[in-house]
């Protein structure tokens, strides 16, 4: 309307609290079709596993392999293996969304449009992260906690009092992995703004870094390959985390760790590089 008319009246409704607003970058974000189907491909494990653990105290089950004593044994090493597939799944997962979420804002030269308003850039990445920690958490910690109480409601108080370290380590893997994850794709969004070419690079990026510090073990005789591999920090990481560390192991946990905060670092400066609000081109 026009000003002169002084007609207009200053919004009057209640805001967004400063610490969610986040949230709606994320509440918007779209799934693409393919990702939904991969993503219910990736509940499959969950369902299997929580079938093997009723089947391992099915007591007819047992009366008909004529023993009283379940047929594996359920511990940290039991759902170590659960998470190791879940975050091979993941792996496919952030392949699928990732590409998508920072991408086409940079190549519509939309990113002016979010930081125009109260939202930092800091908001923003969390924002389009939060959008692959909602898929990623509900294939990783969440059906392994709910994996945790089947068993510690089948098993009685004794197991799980023993084995309570095993809920910590699902929550703080999955943690650790969500948010490499999600720093890796957000940062190969931002510098190839090409989605197909981006979620290749995403696959491509953690095989290669597995196959090349394979290599470097295989040649160098040593283990400090494993410090450039994605994969195998994760899986060495969690490993420690359920405690199932080996002592033949070369590297010590923190090892892992620094090359871990070493490389989400790369990829947060990869980030602050490309996300700003005007670009400069010569």
């Amino acid at each position: 309307m026009a000003v002169y008319k002084r007609s207009y009246r200053a919004y009057q409704g209640s805001y967004t609290p400063e610490w969610s607003r986040f949230l709606i970058i994320s509440r918007y974000a779209s799934r693409a079709k393919l990702a939904t189907w991969v993503f219910i491909v990736c509940l499959f494990p969950s369902l299997i596993t929580a079938l093997l653990i009723y089947l391992n105290h099915n007591v007819s089950l047992l009366s008909y392999l004529r023993t009283s004593r379940p047929p594996f044994e359920i511990g940290a090493q039991f759902f170590a293996n659960f998470l190791r597939v879940q975050l091979g799944l993941a792996f496919v997962l952030t392949a699928f969304l990732g590409p998508g979420l920072v991408s086409p804002d940079l190549s519509n030269n939309a990113l002016v449009m979010y930081l125009c308003r109260p939202l930092t850039r800091t908001e923003y990445v969390l924002g389009k992260s939060f959008v692959l920690a909602r898929d990623l958490s509900l294939i990783t910690w969440i059906p392994g906690l709910l994996l945790f109480l089947i068993e510690a409601d089948l098993s009685g108080w004794q197991w799980t009092s023993e084995n309570w370290y095993i809920a910590r380590a699902i929550v703080l893997s999955s943690f650790i992995a969500i948010v490499t994850l999600s720093l890796l794709a957000l940062a190969l969004s931002a510098w190839v703004k090409w989605r197909p070419v981006a979620g290749g690079l995403v696959l491509g990026f953690i095989f290669l870094s597995a196959g090349f510090g394979a290599a470097v073990n295989g040649i160098m005789r040593t283990d400090a390959g494993d410090l450039i591999s994605v994969p195998r920090l994760l899986s060495n990481i969690t490993r420690s985390l359920f405690q199932l560390s080996e002592p033949s192991d070369a590297l010590a946990p923190w090892h892992h760790w620094t090359a871990l905060f070493c490389f989400a670092g790369l990829c947060l400066f990869l980030l602050s590089r490309k996300l700003k609000a005007y670009e400069v081109v010569r």
